[in-house]
């Protein structure tokens, strides 16, 4: 597993990188569909799509509500829009309501001959800016890699066959 963190200026950015044996076709035909989440989310998190309809597939535009838990017994709305979808290539959601100042999340598929090789970058900004990185960030940081390193292990299961 691949995956970096980079502070900078009050914004941290994590990348996760992955290489998946199946061909594009497959892995865009999973993660395009938004309720494959839930699978791909660790189960302490309660992760649950609140939104009243659920399209088969992502799109430009699509907002997605959820309720999630990302620290015990704090229970947290999430409101995101895909603001870009590039069939088999790219798709960016960007919180609208949540817990974050900023979440920018690009999720890449890169076709390399049969495999897939899968990028995620997520920039994002605590609230409460020193005081919000000072007391959280660490806290923010482990929870991330955690939820990276389960979907990590999924992938692994799902499309590696590990």
């Amino acid at each position: 597993m691949d995956l970096i963190i980079h502070n900078h200026s009050g914004v941290h950015t994590l990348v996760s990188k992955q290489v998946l044996h199946q061909n594009i076709d497959a892995v865009w035909e999973f993660f395009s569909h938004p309720k494959n989440l839930d699978w791909m989310t660790p189960p302490d998190m309660k992760f649950k799509i609140t939104s009243p309809e659920l399209p088969d597939k992502t799109y430009q535009g699509q907002i997605i509500t959820y309720d999630i838990f990302l620290l015990p017994n704090l229970p947290t709305n999430w409101v995101t829009e895909i603001t870009l979808v590039k069939e088999q290539e790219l798709f960016i959601d960007e919180q609208r309501f949540g817990p974050y100042t900023m979440w920018h999340h690009e999720h890449h598929f890169i076709k390399d001959g049969e495999h897939t090789l899968m990028v995620d970058k997520i920039t994002y900004k605590l609230p409460m800016g020193i005081l919000g990185d000072l007391v959280a960030q660490k806290i923010i940081e482990k929870k991330l890699m955690e939820i990276f390193t389960f979907r990590y292990h999924f992938c692994e299961r799902c499309f590696n066959k590990i």
